[in-house]
C-alpha cells in the first residue's frame, strides 16, 4: 500500500492503530519527494529536520492516547505564512531570507494539533498570479501534465497534494489562489468566509480579500483542517467571534430538497465547452441525488475582474510600500541617496508581476483617479454582495466552473496579463462578497487534464459546501496523475 496517496482519516486510523508510526509516514513523504520534487518542483523549501522533529512530538502524543484528527499528519505550508525558524520568501528575491521571529496563528493552531511539516511550497510571488510563474525560486509543474501550469497563486500546495507530495497543503485565496490550482491540478480546495480563519501571520497581499484555507484529497479532509485553523484570534481585528463549528458535521448529507442554482453568465460565452459539459453534467448528478436545480443570475459577473483587480492591487500598493530595503526585506548594494537606495532594492527586489499591481494600484488610488475607478470598484463590491444575497434567498448553494479552462502549457499567457487576469472570472466574485467556497474535480477533458466545479455558500455555512461536495465525490471517481 502506497500511504502517501491515503487521505487524512486513513492516516488517521493507521497512525492510532499503530500500523505506522509517525516517522514512517513523514519519511514516506520525503522519500517520494526526493523522487517526484525534480519534476514538480512545488516546494521552495523541503524540512526534512522539522519533520522529524514534529514526528516525534507526534509519536508521543499518540503513544499517550492523546492523538487529534491532524495529529502526526504531513501537511506543507504555502511560502507566504510565516513560521518561527523557516524561511518565508513569498517566492520572492525582496524576502529571500527573512526568517519569521514568530509563527503565524494558523501555524500555532496546527502545531497544537502536532501536525508534521514537510516544508514550504512555491507560489506566485507575492500570491500575484493564477500560474505559479512568477515565482522567484520554483515555477511549480502540474502533476498532471509537467508541461503545464499548476495554477495559481497556491501552485506549490496544489500540486504538491496533487503528485502525493504532502498529504495535505496550506494555501491563501484573493481572488481563486487557492480553488483555481485545486482544479487545475485535479485535487479539492477551500476558501473559508473571510473572517473565519486569522491572518495574522499571513503576508499581506488585499488585506480585505485574502483568507487561508486547506488544499486537500478531499472535502472531508478540507473540513477536518477547517476545524482545526478556524476560530477567534485577537491578533486579528478582521477575524470573526461566531462560535466554529463542526465543519464535517454534514459529511454523508442527503442532498434531497437541497437548492442548487446556476448562474447563466458562469456558463456563457469565454467557458470552455469541456468545462462547460462537466460541470453541468455534475449539477445533474445533484439532481439525481433529489437536489433542486434553479436558474439565476448574476448581471454584474462582467464587472467583477476589473473590479477585483483595482480593489486588489490598491491594496497591494499600500501593503508592498513596507518593502524598501530599508525596514527589510531586500537592499540593495547600490550607491546613492535614499531615494537610489529605495528605488534600486525595490526595482532587484519586487518581479515584473508585482510591479504591474503596484503601478496599477498606486494609479487608481491617485487624486484625479480615485472615484472615476477605487471608488467605481467599490461600488461594484457592493452590487456584486447584494446580488449574491438576492440569490440565496432562493437557494442553499451556487454551482459555478471553478475556471474556465484546464490547466494551460507553461508559457501559453505569459507575456499577456489582461487574458490571465480575465481567467480569474470565476473565482473572483467569491473573494469580493465574503463567500465561502469550493473546489472539487468533477471531470477531465480528451487530453487527460482535470476540470474543477465551485460550491459557493452562505457566509459561515462551510459545513453545508463541504457536505455537498462530499456528497459529488462519492459518485466520482478521481483520476491520479503519472507523474
Amino acid at each position: 500500500m502506497d500511504v502517501t496517496s491515503l487521505t487524512i482519516k486513513e492516516q488517521h486510523k493507521m497512525l492510532d492503530s499503530k500500523e505506522i508510526s509517525a516517522a514512517e509516514l513523514a519519511n514516506s513523504y520525503l522519500v517520494r519527494i526526493a523522487e517526484k520534487e525534480p519534476s514538480v518542483k512545488s516546494y521552495i523549501a523541503v524540512t526534512p529536520e522539522a519533520a522529524a522533529k514534529t514526528a516525534e512530538a507526534a509519536q508521543k502524543k499518540i503513544d499517550a492516547g492523546e492523538s487529534t484528527p491532524l495529529c502526526g499528519i504531513p501537511l506543507a505550508i504555502k511560502d507566504n505564512i510565516c513560521t518561527d525558524g523557516i524561511k518565508t520568501t513569498c517566492a520572492s528575491r525582496m524576502l529571500e531570507n527573512f526568517i519569521p521571529p514568530y509563527n503565524a496563528t494558523v501555524m500555532e493552531k496546527l502545531n497544537a494539533e502536532n501536525i508534521v511539516i514537510l516544508g514550504k511550497t512555491s507560489m506566485d510571488e507575492f500570491a500575484m498570479g493564477g500560474s505559479t510563474q512568477t515565482s522567484a525560486f520554483k515555477k511549480t509543474r502540474n502533476p498532471y501534465n509537467t508541461e503545464r501550469v499548476p495554477g495559481g497563486s497556491s501552485g506549490g500546495s496544489a500540486a504538491a497534494v496533487s503528485a502525493n507530495l504532502c498529504t495535505a497543503a496550506i494555501g491563501s485565496d484573493t481572488g481563486g489562489s487557492i480553488r483555481q490550482p485545486s482544479s487545475f491540478c485535479g485535487v479539492t480546495g477551500l476558501k473559508p468566509t473571510y473572517g473565519r480563519v486569522s491572518r495574522y501571520g499571513l503576508v499581506a497581499f488585499a488585506s480585505s480579500l485574502d483568507q487561508i484555507g486547506p488544499i486537500a484529497k478531499c472535502a472531508e479532509d478540507c473540513g477536518t483542517i477547517l476545524n482545526a485553523i478556524a476560530g477567534y484570534d485577537y491578533h486579528d481585528g478582521t477575524v470573526s467571534k461566531l462560535p466554529v463549528d463542526d465543519y464535517t458535521a454534514k459529511i454523508g448529507m442527503d442532498m434531497k430538497g437541497v437548492k442548487i442554482a446556476l448562474p447563466a453568465e458562469f456558463y456563457a460565452q469565454g467557458i470552455d465547452d469541456d468545462v462547460k459539459t462537466a460541470v453541468l453534467s455534475a449539477a445533474q448528478k445533484y439532481k439525481d441525488m433529489g437536489a433542486e436545480i434553479i436558474d439565476c443570475s448574476m448581471p454584474s459577473l462582467k464587472y467583477a475582474v476589473a473590479a477585483y483587480y483595482l480593489i486588489s492591487s490598491a491594496e497591494a500598493s499600500s501593503n508592498l510600500s513596507r518593502y524598501d530595503g530599508i525596514k527589510y526585506g531586500h537592499r540593495s548594494d547600490v550607491s546613492g541617496n535614499y531615494n537610489d537606495l529605495i528605488i534600486a532594492s525595490r526595482s532587484e527586489g519586487f518581479g515584473d508581476e508585482v510591479k504591474r499591481r503596484i503601478l496599477l494600484g498606486n494609479y487608481a488610488l491617485c487624486s484625479g483617479y480615485y472615484d472615476a475607478y477605487y471608488g467605481k470598484a467599490m461600488a461594484l463590491k457592493q452590487k456584486i454582495r447584494e446580488e449574491y444575497t438576492q440569490i440565496f434567498e432562493k437557494c442553499d448553494l451556487v454551482l459555478t466552473p471553478t475556471a474556465p479552462t484546464v490547466a494551460y502549457g507553461i508559457n501559453e499567457n505569459i507575456d499577456d496579463p489582461a487574458k490571465m487576469y480575465q481567467a480569474d472570472i470565476c473565482t473572483v466574485t467569491v473573494n469580493i462578497a465574503s463567500l465561502p467556497a469550493i473546489s472539487t474535480t468533477c471531470g477531465y477533458n480528451g487530453d487527460g487534464m482535470p476540470i474543477g466545479m465551485s460550491l459557493i455558500g452562505k457566509m459561515w455555512d462551510e459545513a453545508t459546501v463541504i457536505g455537498a461536495a462530499d456528497a459529488f465525490e462519492k459518485t466520482f471517481t478521481r483520476t491520479e496523475p503519472k507523474i
